[in-house]
């Protein structure tokens, strides 16, 4: 029990932190509970794709589950389902090292963020989450990138 408060305590901080001073174009907010309070464990985020990549002009909403072991745990991270990305499974879930065996609890909300945004358009065919898109990937990339720019379209800004 005394981890929730040590989770929710760092999460207020980030919380804070954010608001000072985020990368343009990110959101990261707390979910809103029923009594119209945050919920500290569940973010809202939204990456856009980098300027200059098939990914330019989307905005690509995903949500960070964290768990009463945060920051000792890294959180889970999630696109919607059906995603189209070589390092994104099927249901969502974002195959990424910093928020794996490559997890340390000094990584923020800013950084895992920021490493997905790099993420996108720079994929890890090694360690696929998408077996016919990572072949898609490797052996069409003329394909692999309309679908990208396909997606792309799918998640505009928002008004």
């Amino acid at each position: 029990m005394a981890s929730s408060g040590v989770a929710r305590g760092r999460l207020a901080e980030e919380r804070k932190s954010w608001r000072k001073n985020h990368p343009h174009g990110f959101v990261a907010k707390p979910a809103t509970l029923p009594d119209a309070s945050a919920n500290l464990m569940l973010w809202n985020c939204v990456v856009p794709g980098n300027q200059g990549t098939d990914w330019e002009g989307g905005y690509f909403p995903l949500t960070l589950h964290f768990n009463e072991d945060y920051p000792s745990r890294p959180p889970v991270c999630k696109c919607p389902a059906g995603f189209f990305h070589v390092n994104v499974y099927n249901n969502g879930t974002v195959c990424l090292s910093i928020l794996g065996g490559g997890w340390k609890p000094s990584i923020t909300v800013r950084q895992i963020l920021i490493g997905i945004q790099d993420l996108l358009d720079n994929p890890n065919p090694a360690s696929p989450a998408q077996p016919s898109c990572n072949q898609l990937f490797k052996e069409n990339k003329l394909e692999y990138r309309n679908q990208v720019r396909q997606q792309a379209k799918r998640y505009p800004p928002h008004a």
